[in-house]
């Protein structure tokens, strides 16, 4: 296959795209509007399951960076009832399925694994669009262009490809979530610490929810989901930490103070993460020359699969066009018609909604019994 790959996006399925392509010799070019790899922090850990992210990185050729990268113990899994009773208390055994790796330590394995020069930074996309003959234009903020024969769109919830192909836009789930960090947990944070334990904490309620999970370099990363609208968050000053840290903590009276101590001890200010989706079944009709993959083709409420799927995505992607070298659309076809009905069934095989009376301690462990998790 002679035509050049253009990428807009260099998150996890971006990269596992221009890691395949690579693979296979296969020429791509991933553009990214962050200034660096280091523009910002890349979130927290990630479970890699073996039934579709470890199945990217095996086509990747990766495997064994990956274990280089994984987090030992980290597949622990605690549930609590909101007066911090422990339901659950599973400990890692290294059997799982599901391996935990830092999200910024997988996305430098995947960047060391391209050619210098394949990402090409501080490229925001502006605009794209169509010239006829499967061939598109791609401008960036600073003006510059590129055309291109083959366009994937990797470019997350707000992508600036997926108007080519779809007029549909993320809408919010009736939900955020606020994120909180405890740094040296064990020593700064005994309680907190002693409660998460070593690996993944669920403390579901309906409506209100918190999830932590031990990060490397005995850190604490906490995420407290709340329902409730838009307004009612941007009635708080997030700018103010103290105010907005004891507004979202009142929403826990009567909650274990262990559990709190996750919200009222975080060492930076909460930070507000709203949460959108697209449409479930989210789809679209072959438009000849582009494509996407991820967050930009079914981005949906967190479920623990989404970096998963966009892995996936990039990785079946890449070897279908490997695959029919010398005819683009059908490798899209091929490619679109595996990835529609995967990310629908995922979307609807989740864990309870937040707002669901399943959304409780002994609700949660009923589902992990009935799955087998």
């Amino acid at each position: 296959m002679h035509t050049h790959v253009t990428i807009i996006g260099a998150g996890l399925g971006g990269l596992t795209l221009a890691r395949v392509l690579h693979v296979h010799g296969i020429p791509a070019t991933v553009y990214e509007a962050e200034s660096s790899p280091s523009a910002r922090a890349q979130g927290g850990l990630l479970d890699i399951h073996d039934y579709n992210g470890q199945l990217a990185l095996k086509a990747a050729g990766l495997m064994e960076e990956f274990h280089a990268i994984v987090l030992e113990g980290r597949q622990a899994l605690r549930v609590l009832d909101r007066d911090g009773t422990v339901l659950l208390d599973q400990a890692d055994d290294g059997t799982g399925g599901r391996p935990e790796v830092q999200r910024g330590d997988l996305r430098q394995v995947l960047l060391d694994s391209l050619p210098a020069g394949t990402v090409r930074w501080g490229h925001k996309v502006s605009g794209t669009r169509a010239l006829g003959g499967g061939r598109h234009e791609v401008t960036f903020a600073d003006g510059g262009t590129v055309v291109t024969s083959l366009l994937v769109g990797a470019d997350g919830a707000w992508s600036r490809v997926r108007p080519l192909l779809s007029a549909a836009t993320p809408a919010y789930i009736g939900k955020s979530v606020v994120e909180t960090y405890l740094f040296n947990a064990d020593t700064r944070h005994p309680a907190a610490a002693k409660t998460v334990g070593g690996g993944m904490l669920i403390a579901p309620s309906p409506g209100r929810e918190i999830f932590a999970h031990r990060e490397k370099d005995d850190t604490l990363h906490a995420y407290v989901g709340l329902s409730e609208p838009q307004d009612w968050f941007a009635a708080i000053d997030f700018a103010d930490a103290t105010t907005a840290t004891a507004r979202i903590a009142r929403e826990f009276d009567g909650w274990a103070p262990e559990l709190t101590a996750l919200i009222t001890d975080s060492d930076v200010a909460p930070v507000l993460r709203p949460l959108y989706a697209l449409p479930t079944g989210h789809r679209w009709d072959r438009v000849p020359g582009v494509t996407l993959l991820g967050d930009a083709a079914h981005l949906a409420a967190p479920n623990g699969e989404g970096a998963n799927l966009a892995m996936l995505d990039g990785a079946e992607l890449g070897e279908a066009l490997a695959t029919h070298p010398d005819d683009i659309e059908t490798a899209l076809t091929e490619y679109e018609q595996a990835m529609f009905p995967r990310s629908a069934e995922t979307v609807t095989d989740g864990m309870p909604g937040i707002d669901s009376a399943d959304n409780a301690a002994q609700g949660l462990i009923n589902l992990f019994t009935e799955h087998g998790r």
